[in-house]
């Protein structure tokens, strides 16, 4: 290090331009920078804030050890207090905050325990957050990933998803960097949609309705059964007086208008019964459907399911871009690669066919790799070395990273991965392997950790089983569709040429069973200036489980939500 200061925030520079009545900046040191530096900072008073991974007292309760960290990396920073500036007992507890400052010096140099170089020798408590050991939910020891999702406001505090909150910051800072360096300039697209991407149907609906409907059912609350009761009664009551009528050969009049008075009373009961029935305050359509039109938007509206439909308005304008937020999916799925809220990365490309596309992706996967090996390797290691399973040095997490970011990927055709798959001797597949059906995770796999022992790009698959945009191939058969295999996961990305054919488009959403007034706007990009353009979309946490290592991807997303669970 040329220069062994730590840099002062920007906040120390406008110190002295605080207003009086407000406390001094607090303008503490990051743990990463300190122990990076070592020893070089040894005689520098700082301040450190944190929380303590574990305590102990020693020298007969006149000292203790703290082992303090801060987040921002994965080690800590050992930090030594004595009783006589702060009682002892108030700190050592694991989950204890505090906000300290001393002197940085090195360890003596007679200690034959000295693991680190820098350590902190605290003069002043400024603040401690105390926690009771007794009830503290992460105890000492390993906790099961399971375990931890039961309290996931509190397990960024653990190694684990702490390195993984680090690698997928250093993920993010990746993707904006790699698509500006290209000349992409990033969308904000819309989480809120009237269009389905995939048209699979299983979007969560965004409506005020319910809420509204609260508040007229407070208005006109449900009618009870003693409504429905009292209005049988008046049925029964009407009934006896058209009886009587007849019976005392009234007028055909008064018959008629005692009759007409049944009806509606006959009428009523029913609507009473129908509403009883309902949520009273849906507004309902004469036959039976929620009328969306009396909704917030006037229609029906959903969370994005995918940006790629709107960020395509942008390329079709701007040439390159990219959008990268948040997705959703309504499936009832529980298995370990699947989440109803997930993250994903899609760029879009003006004037680019199928090769431009599964060039960028190629790049872009390697990019990745090349910048978590350079920014990220110790967090990395750290998780691979605790939850890979395989035992086999050449498929650690660091392994794999370096042969992605440096080896080319294997291009092949649906068809010819279908019949290398079937030709596998020796191993049999739980899934079926046949032309037409989508190849299953075990397939992806075998393909890349078996037969190439490389990422491999799938192209050319059965229109069947992709999505309506993807360009219809000449051979009527297939659609211009990659998808990007890598080991550990399987599909990282998938992609296409999109359909720029007006005509084309058209049937292929008709075929869809999809109906054409939703996605006018789509067909304008078509009608006006169409031009070829290619996409794809990265899956954000599938690609930090083939970073890590990591088996579930509830595990690499900060608030998981799958079925059942959407905790806070």
């Amino acid at each position: 290090m040329a220069d062994p200061e730590l840099a002062a925030p920007p906040m120390a520079e406008i110190a002295a331009a605080s207003p009086d009545d407000l406390e001094p900046p607090i303008c503490r040191a990051h743990i990463r920078d300190i122990l990076a530096a070592g020893g070089a900072l040894a005689g520098q008073r700082v301040i450190v804030g944190g929380w303590v991974r574990t305590g102990r007292e020693q020298g007969h309760g006149t000292f203790a050890f703290l082992q303090v960290t801060d987040g921002s990396c994965l080690a800590t920073l050992q930090v030594i207090v004595q009783a006589a500036v702060h009682p002892l007992a108030r700190l050592t507890a694991a989950g204890t905050s505090v906000l300290v400052e001393g002197e940085l010096r090195r360890p003596p140099e007679d200690s034959k325990k000295a693991t680190v170089a820098i350590e902190l020798r605290v003069d002043r408590v400024i603040e401690v957050g105390e926690t009771n050991p007794a009830t503290y939910p992460l105890p000492k020891g390993n906790i099961a990933l399971d375990t931890l999702r039961d309290v996931v406001h509190l397990r960024p505090r653990t190694n684990t998803i702490s390195a993984i909150a680090r690698i997928r910051h250093q993920l993010a800072c990746a993707t904006h960097r790699f698509f500006d360096e290209n000349g992409f300039l990033y969308v904000h697209t819309p989480i809120i949609t009237t269009s389905d991407c995939e048209g699979a149907g299983e979007m969560f609906q965004v409506t005020t309705l319910f809420s509204q409907a609260e508040k007229l059912e407070k208005e006109n609350p449900a009618p009870s059964e003693a409504d429905i009761e009292a209005a049988k009664l008046i049925v029964k009551a009407k009934g006896d007086a058209v009886a009587q009528l007849k019976a005392a050969r009234a007028s055909s009049q008064e018959v008629s208008a005692s009759v007409s008075e049944l009806t509606k009373a006959k009428e009523n009961v029913l609507r009473l019964e129908e509403r009883s029935k309902l949520k009273p305050g849906i507004p309902l359509k004469d036959d039976g459907t929620i009328a969306f039109e009396n909704d917030f938007f006037k229609r029906q509206a959903f969370l994005t399911v995918s940006g790629q439909l709107q960020v395509e308005t942008y390329a079709c304008a701007l040439s390159s871009v990219y959008t990268f937020g948040p997705t959703f999916r309504a499936e009832n799925s529980h298995t370990s690669r699947h989440l109803a809220e997930f993250w994903m990365v899609e760029p879009e490309i003006a004037f680019a066919n199928l090769q431009d596309d599964m060039n960028c992706a190629e790049k872009y996967v390697q990019y990745l790799c090349q910048w978590l090996l350079d920014h990220c390797e110790e967090d990395i290691e750290f998780i691979s070395k605790k939850y890979e399973k395989n035992g086999r040095h050449d498929q650690t997490a660091i392994n794999r990273l370096k042969l992605v970011s440096s080896t080319p990927f294997v291009r092949i055709s649906y068809t010819t991965a279908v019949d290398i798959l079937k030709n596998v001797e020796g191993h049999e597949f739980q899934n079926k392997v046949e032309w037409g059906i989508d190849l299953a995770s075990e397939h992806e796999r075998y393909l890349t950790e078996v037969i190439f022992k490389k990422p491999v790009i799938v192209y050319n698959y059965p229109k069947e089983i992709k999505a309506f945009y993807m360009r219809l191939n000449d051979d009527q058969k297939t659609v211009a569709a990659m998808d990007v295999l890598v080991p550990q996961v399987g599909e990282l990305i998938g992609g296409s040429q999109r359909e720029e054919r007006l005509d084309v488009l058209k049937q292929r959403i008709l075929d869809a069973g999809l109906p054409l007034e939703p996605y006018e706007w789509y067909l304008d990009l078509r009608r006006y200036g169409s031009v070829k353009h290619s996409g794809f979309g990265l899956g954000f946490e599938r690609m930090i489980l083939f970073a890590t290592g990591m088996e579930n991807i509830r595990d690499v997303i900060p608030f998981p939500r799958y079925p059942g669970r959407a905790d806070l």
